[in-house]
This record gives C-alpha cells, sequence and structure tokens, in this order.
C-alpha cells in the first residue's frame, strides 16, 4: 500500500508571464558589427515613448539579482521571460510593433536578434530559474527556422515567441503551409511556439477611441492563432507541435472550442455527407486539417494564464487542469507584484493543492523543462504557504494595481 504523501508547506510557483530585456545601448554589443554605426546613429535620436522603461524600476528588466531578490520575495523561484523593452532599430516594443516591411526587414530582425543574444545571456545568469523565449520574424520563415535552432542551441528553453500577423501584414496568414518549415523545427526540437497577447492587432492609432478599441479587440486578435493553425492543419502535420496561448486569459477558451468544433462539424459536412449549409465551404478541411479542434487543444495546446480572474477558475476542468500555467506579469503595473500571495488567494482559495501546485509551477516545469525537484528545495524557503493561499482574500491590499483584483472581469467576453 502506497502511503499519502504530505503535502509541501509551501507551492512551488513558476511564473509563466514574465517580461525582461536589455537597456536600449546594451543591446549594441549584440549587435553584428556592420550594424554598429546606423545603430549609433538610430540610438542617438530616439526618444523611448514609455515612461516604466525610463523610471527608476525599469532596471528590474535587466538586473539580474534585483529581479531574482523581487520575485523571491514574491514567492516567485523561475520565470517564463517574454521581450519587453524596445530592440534596435523597433519604434515600440517588438511584441507590439507591425509586421515590418520588406524595406524594413533587414533591421528589424538584426534588432531581434540581438535581443535574443542578449536574452541568452540573461537567462545563463541564473541557471535552471529562467526559460528565456526568442522572437523571430515571418517575413523569411527559413530564416526564422534557421533562428529557432540557433536559440535552442544557446539555451533558450522558453521556446519561439510567435509574431502577430494582423490583417493586411505582408506575410501570410498563420494559417498558410508557408510556415511548414517553422512548425517542423519546433516539433523536431519540442521547442514550445508562444503567442503573446496583444501582439496580433491592426494598427489603430493614439486617440482615445483607439486606445480604448485596442483594449476591446486586444485579445481577440491574440486568440485568433489558435483556430488558424488548427484549421490550417499545421498540428496534424506536426503531431509534436505545441502551443501556448499567453496573457490573453483563460476564461474564453472552453466557449472558443465549443464554437470551433460546431464550425468544424458543419464545414465537414462536405466529407460526411452531411447536409450541411456550411459544407460548401469546407471541401478539403477535413483531409487537410485532421482532428477536430478540442481534441487539437487537449493534445497540443496550453494557457499561460497570466494572474488568474476568480470567475475563470470554476472553467479549469472544461480548460484543462494540465494545461492552465499561472503568471505574474513581473515587471508589469498590472502584474501581481509584490501582491501575488493576494492574487493566488483570490484565484485559487479553497482548492485542493494538487490542482494548485500543477497550475502555479508543475504544468510550466513540464512545458518549460524546469527542473522541478530543485526549484522545490528553493521554494521550501520563499513560496508562498499552502495554508495562507487556501484562505479567501477579504479584500485587495491597497494601492494594488492588477487586474487579478479588479470586479467585473466576469464581463470579458474573450
Amino acid at each position: 500500500m502506497t502511503e499519502p504523501q504530505e503535502t509541501p508547506e509551501r507551492y512551488t510557483v513558476i511564473s509563466a508571464d514574465c517580461h525582461a530585456g536589455a537597456d536600449l545601448l546594451d543591446y549594441r554589443p549584440y549587435l553584428d558589427s556592420r550594424f554598429h554605426e546606423v545603430f549609433d546613429a538610430w540610438a542617438a535620436t530616439y526618444v523611448n515613448p514609455f515612461a516604466d522603461l525610463q523610471a527608476a524600476e525599469a532596471d528590474r528588466n535587466w538586473d539580474s539579482d534585483r529581479r531574482l531578490a523581487e520575485l523571491e520575495q514574491d514567492g516567485i523561484v523561475a520565470e517564463v521571460v517574454f521581450p519587453n523593452t524596445v530592440p534596435p532599430f523597433y519604434p515600440s516594443t517588438s511584441l507590439t510593433a507591425a509586421v515590418p516591411t520588406p524595406e524594413e526587414y533587414r533591421l528589424r530582425w538584426a534588432g531581434l536578434q540581438a535581443h535574443n543574444r542578449w536574452m541568452a545571456d540573461f537567462c545563463a545568469l541564473a541557471p535552471g530559474r529562467r526559460a528565456g523565449t526568442f522572437q523571430v520574424l515571418l517575413n523569411d520563415v527559413d530564416a526564422a527556422a534557421a533562428e529557432v535552432r540557433r536559440c535552442h542551441a544557446a539555451g533558450l528553453t522558453g521556446g519561439v515567441v510567435l509574431p502577430g500577423v494582423p490583417p493586411g501584414s505582408p506575410v501570410p496568414e498563420l494559417y498558410s503551409t508557408a510556415y511548414d518549415p517553422l512548425w517542423a523545427v519546433c516539433a523536431e526540437l519540442g521547442v514550445p511556439v508562444n503567442h503573446h497577447g496583444g501582439s496580433a492587432g491592426p494598427v489603430l492609432g493614439e486617440e482615445p477611441a483607439a486606445r480604448a478599441v485596442f483594449m476591446v479587440e486586444t485579445t481577440w486578435f491574440s486568440h485568433r492563432a489558435l483556430w488558424h493553425l488548427v484549421f490550417g492543419g499545421a498540428f496534424r502535420r506536426h503531431p509534436g507541435l505545441r502551443l501556448v496561448l499567453t496573457e490573453q486569459g483563460s476564461g474564453w477558451i472552453p466557449g472558443v472550442l465549443d464554437m470551433l468544433d460546431y464550425y468544424h462539424g458543419r464545414l465537414v459536412g462536405a466529407a460526411t455527407r452531411a447536409a450541411t449549409a456550411e459544407s460548401k465551404f469546407g471541401t478539403g478541411l477535413a483531409e487537410a486539417m485532421g482532428a477536430g479542434p478540442r481534441a487539437v487543444w487537449e493534445s497540443n495546446c496550453f494557457v499561460g494564464a497570466s494572474f488568474m480572474r476568480a470567475h475563470e477558475v470554476p472553467l479549469r476542468e472544461r480548460i484543462g487542469l494540465d494545461k492552465i500555467m499561472w503568471g505574474s506579469d513581473f515587471p508589469h503595473d498590472e502584474g501581481t507584484y509584490p501582491y501575488t500571495t493576494e492574487a493566488l488567494r483570490t484565484a485559487y482559495a479553497g482548492l485542493p493543492y494538487p490542482e494548485v501546485a500543477a497550475m502555479v509551477g508543475a504544468n510550466a516545469a513540464r512545458v518549460y523543462g524546469f527542473d522541478l525537484p530543485t526549484l522545490d528545495a528553493l521554494a521550501a524557503k520563499t513560496g508562498p504557504l499552502v495554508a495562507e493561499v487556501a484562505q479567501p482574500l477579504p479584500a485587495p491590499p491597497p494601492g494594488a494595481t492588477s487586474p487579478a483584483f479588479a470586479k467585473g472581469g466576469s464581463v470579458r467576453v474573450w
């Protein structure tokens, strides 16, 4: 008879959504020397539009010791690191920048590769505690696939950040088979394909209405990668491909899977000889995509559910308890620092220990290759107390700015 395992005193928390980047001029050594002169000219006139990248807290993006100390203080022992600061030759952060034109591509690609090299060095400062992501552009798929191999070999275990492809972009939509060389190398090497929120919408401008529309629509545009890759058959052709949808909520997933399954059933009517009005649009779809959307989700997809909201938690079994990876969004203002324990209480109070342990750490360890026993030893000293997380939070901490504590989040429909 197997003895029941004793519940640890503290949770092992791995944030599946953090952000980092170099200070602007510190990218220069990571650029190929042939770009140094043009970089110097660009940097001399560039004005950073982001106040949080100029403030005293900005060095949390690149100060390794400060970052480790603050994350440990907040109960987090490891992180998946997405980009944050502005890389060379970009007008804004790379996550939100539009797909470059052919004329812009050469310099933007050099800038992203500089960031990738910096990220490898930054993660090497904290072995086993940072799974750094790396970036590619889709203008040259073969170059993107080669960069995946290089970054994987350099020890960046966080996977590739898939750029968004807004309507009207100068590259094919994500459902296109043109990207098969990229999917193939990711599947071969076990590299997760991450699609981060905020990276796929069209350029809207800076008017107040435009900013409001961005807030309403941004996550929906990010979700599109899921149905593009599913209906495009990427997972049929590359069964080992893994897709992670990060910082775009999680409560939308059950309803969207229901909707995708509905359309899948109607569209493949041509193959099954079912009489559906939509079947004339689905000719060839069944053969091209293979398994249906829900089956693909269950076998190939995960969600980086940054600061999971309380109203999303009852949907955890429909989303998949083995799919959900909690994230703090450090060091962003909307992140949970320094109130991560309080955020976990808001979402997970009263849940069984194994479920919470999976969502806050074990799932991310499996997807991104963290050594969980090693992190457990660190968390035994600094992780959030299991007994404390089990207690409901009576009120948000004074001064907390994260949407994790916001009332009314359940009105979101995606």
